[in-house]
C-alpha cells in the first residue's frame, strides 16, 4: 500500500471507524445516564427538599442510547412486517 493510496482512502475510513466504534458502544453499554436527573433517579421538588421520581427515566436514572432507539425500531418493524 502506497501512502498516496492510504491518504486517499482515509476520509472514507474515518466515518466508518466513528460509526463502528457508537456500534460497539452501543453493544456493550446499551444505556447511558439519564439527562434530565443525571443518573439519580429522582428530582428535587421546586420548593423545600422533598425528591419526587424522574418522569423521564421512571426512576431508574437511565436511557436507552439513540443507537438502541433505532435498532430496537428496525426489529419492530421488521417483526411486525413478516408475522
Amino acid at each position: 500500500m502506497t501512502p498516496d493510496i492510504l491518504l486517499a482512502a482515509a476520509p472514507c475510513l474515518l466515518p466508518l471507524a466513528v460509526t463502528l466504534g457508537y456500534a460497539f458502544t452501543c453493544v456493550a453499554w446499551p444505556f447511558g445516564k439519564c439527562r434530565r436527573c443525571h443518573g439519580a433517579g429522582k428530582l428535587r421538588a421546586p420548593l423545600g427538599r422533598v425528591y419526587r421520581i424522574c418522569p423521564r427515566c421512571h426512576h431508574t436514572g437511565l436511557r436507552p442510547r439513540i443507537g438502541v432507539r433505532l435498532w430496537n425500531m428496525a426489529r419492530r418493524l421488521h417483526r411486525d412486517g413478516t408475522q
